[in-house]
């Protein structure tokens, strides 16, 4: 499902299920992130789908990537394989208003 960062922010603020996911490249991710994200690269291929399979199916991800490209492919994935709950960051990293940090 993809949301309006002010939706999606609003939506994560009130979800005690919430994880952060940003699909972009370690690089990309290296250089700025969204506070609490784990980072899967969506360019790893099948890569990218062992690692999600690990993940908790009773979560909600709220998903980003630089401009909300590769996240709307991600949700998909991901719903696909049987995640209900995954949110498209619309306009990505690029139009984030929010706090960025490096990652530790």
């Amino acid at each position: 499902m993809n949301l309006r960062q002010e939706d999606w922010i609003a939506q994560l603020e009130q979800d005690v299920n919430a994880v952060i996911l940003d699909v972009r490249t370690e690089d990309e991710f290296n250089d700025g992130m969204i506070p609490h994200a784990i980072n899967i690269d969506i360019y790893k291929g099948q890569g990218f789908i062992y690692q999600v399979e690990e993940l908790d199916k009773s979560n909600n991800y709220y998903v980003y990537c630089r401009s909300g490209a590769r996240s709307e492919q991600a949700c998909n994935l991901m719903n696909q394989m049987g995640f209900e709950n995954a949110f498209n960051l619309l306009g990505g990293i690029l139009q984030w208003k929010g706090e960025v940090v490096l990652p530790e």
